[in-house]
Order: structure tokens, then sequence, then C-alpha cells
């Protein structure tokens, strides 16, 4: 991953913050675009306040981005968010918002990106889809098939560009241990959870060599017990905001 460009959507999250610190251990460039506002501890090349569900907002994010540090090869597409509501006490409203923030933005962010990522060899592409996509339950229709969305953005995406220097692989988590799913389960087994640092070690192998003769696979993430760190940026803002 040395001096690679990469771009992590939703990036001011949680699990945002420790899948840039993974490859910027790795040591990678990394800059991350999100719809919230800017963190203290943004790097010049960091976007706040973008609606990645939107053309010409995309563009203009990545455009700065290869300003500031060079063609990106790797983007991780993480920007979303969740919602626990019945048809009964919902309808039509969530299940838009809920395609427009994790389905959309994928979309938006992969059009933009392919042209800018064939420019790089061996260019990757990881988007974050979830386990539960594969069968809902109560409350989780609308996230369910935004995610279910996702996947197949995924295998469909991989085969168009099959035979192209590009992968383009999902990762589907169970729980993800954070502070806000800690609060809102008080009385789960968190140790049953995947850490966000377990699911940035999963995506920094997806965008290394090492994983060049995978794509259009969706991987189950769903172990890695072990206590939460904390990442000094905005908490889970991608799940607690509504895209524009």
């Amino acid at each position: 991953m040395q001096n690679r460009v990469v771009i992590v959507t939703g990036g001011f999250g949680i699990l945002g913050c420790a899948v840039a610190a993974a490859f910027e251990e790795a040591g990678a460039r990394v800059a991350r675009i999100d719809f919230a506002p800017l963190p203290q501890n943004a790097k010049p090349w960091d976007i706040g306040g973008v609606d990645l569900a939107d053309v010409a907002q995309a563009k203009v994010a990545l455009d700065v981005v290869e300003d500031r540090l060079g063609a990106p090869s790797v983007l991780v597409n993480i920007a979303g968010g969740f919602v626990w509501q019945t048809l009964e006490d919902g309808g039509a409203d969530a299940w838009a918002r809920m395609f427009r923030m994790n389905a959309l933005t994928a979309v938006t962010m992969c059009k933009v990106a392919v042209p800018r990522l064939l420019q790089s060899p061996s260019a990757a592409i990881i988007n974050i889809g979830a386990g539960a996509a594969a069968r809902a339950d109560a409350g989780m229709g609308a996230y369910a098939a935004a995610k279910s969305a996702v996947a197949r953005l995924t295998e469909s995406l991989a085969a168009e560009l099959a035979g192209q220097d590009i992968r383009i692989n999902a990762v589907l988590p169970s729980i993800i241990d954070t502070p806000t799913n800690r609060a809102d389960m008080p009385s789960a087994d968190f140790t049953q959870w995947v850490t966000p640092q377990a699911i940035a070690s999963v995506i920094l192998f997806l965008a290394s060599p090492a994983a060049r003769a995978i794509s259009g696979a969706l991987i189950p993430t769903m172990n890695g017990s072990g206590s939460h760190q904390g990442y000094d940026c905005v908490e889970e803002a991608q799940a607690r905001i509504v895209v524009a």
C-alpha cells in the first residue's frame, strides 16, 4: 500500500476512521469523504459536507483528492446509514432514504471513480454490505433491501469490468462493535460482535495484491471480538444524518 491513494467514504465515522488508520499504517495516503462536517483531526485532503449520492458533488470531491494526493487506486464505500422501522410505523420515505444513503452513494462513487481508478495498476473497490441483507428481520426491511442492492452492484460491476486491472468486492459485517450500538443494545453480548479493526483488516487484504484473484465476492465479516477503541472523529456520523 506504500504511497497508494485510497478514498474512504463515510470516513469520519467509527468504521471509516478504523479503515483509514489501517491503510495509513500500511503506507497509503488516505482521503476521507463524508456528508458530515470535518472533524477536528481532519487532514487537508479530507472533505466534509458532500452528498455522495449527487454526481456533481462526488466529481468535485474526487477532483480535490486528485489535486492534493494524486490519482486514486482504491475506493472504500462505507458511507451509509441504518434505521429500524416497521412498515406500520414508516413506509416509502424510510425505504427511499435507506436506498439513497446506502446504495446510491456507492453507485455514484463507483460511477465517478472507476475511470480514475483504471489509470492505476491493480485498482480495487471495496463496498460495505451487511450480513443482515440476506434475510431481513422485523423493522429491517428498508436497510436490508438497500444493502442487498450494494451486493448486486458489487457483483454486476465486477462482471462489467472483468478482464481489466481492477477488482470489486464487498464485505458483509454482522453487528459492528461501536459505542452507538452498545448504547442501543446494552444487554447484548458485545464479544459476539465484529470490531471495526477486524473489518478494516479484511478490507486492507481485499485492496492488496494478495487478493488479486478475488473479484465479485461478498465476504461475510462476522468474527473479531475485542473492546472498542476510540478514534477522535465524529462517531458514526453517516448513520445519524439524513442525506440531502
